[in-house]
């Protein structure tokens, strides 16, 4: 029962230098810096963090685990969960892996006219899946510190912003009524309170003050 969900938003990294021809190499190629900033932020790993959700989530999946996954699920809960276990997760549970944290992800790059014309810029576009108690300005902020070159500009994509709202709650009656139904529907099959990694309609119901709940069984 999805009861919250990661907050959609996206930025441009836009580097700009001289243009050229690709015979005379320039030490301001746009290409080259952005190249850099991409692959710094690419491999940034933010902070890890869980809510009341995706605590419920990783407790109530260990305890119908296998007893390897159950041991990393849990270990997940602990005041320092293990690196190599987050890790494990990034490379064999992605979805789960993006229930941890806010992901930064490279998705379009544009630049160049010509295979010999140094471009005056280039840019590259990122998708960002923020965790609902996240700071996006100061997201902004340390993602340009972390660049740290003036040839290159964080431009945030403003269009279509999603609200971000407080998660469904995991008391109310709606939700005991859908894990009673579950229940009866699938018997012996545990309910689990998720928090989606992409975003849907709900959003604009919960800055509503709306309670508001995705139903996903499988089996």
């Amino acid at each position: 029962i999805q009861t919250t969900e990661k907050v959609p938003r996206r930025f441009r990294l836009v580097a700009t230098g001289t243009s050229g021809h690709g015979s005379v190499p320039r030490l301001d190629n746009p290409l080259t810096h952005l190249s850099a900033a991409v692959a710094k932020v690419g491999n940034w790993v933010a902070p890890m963090g869980l809510n009341e959700t995706t605590r419920a989530y990783f407790e109530r999946l260990a305890a119908i685990s296998p007893p390897e996954n159950a041991a990393r699920y849990r270990a997940l809960l602990g005041p320092e969960p293990p690196a190599a276990i987050q890790t494990y997760l990034a490379k064999n549970e992605p979805e789960r892996y993006s229930m941890l944290r806010t992901s930064v992800v490279p998705t379009i790059l544009k630049a160049g006219v010509g295979p010999n014309v140094i471009p005056s810029q280039a840019e590259a576009t990122f998708d960002v899946r923020a965790l609902p108690d996240e700071d996006i300005p100061k997201l902004f902020a340390s993602l340009n510190q972390l660049i740290a070159d003036p040839a290159v500009k964080l431009e945030p994509i403003t269009a279509n912003l999603r609200p971000v709202a407080a998660a469904s709650k995991l008391d109310s009656d709606m939700y005991r009524a859908l894990e009673r139904v579950a229940t009866a529907m699938y018997p012996g099959a545990t309910i689990l309170p998720t928090m989606s990694t992409g975003a849907t309609d709900m959003a604009q119901l919960r800055a509503k003050g709306i309670q508001s709940y995705g139903i996903g069984p499988a089996s």
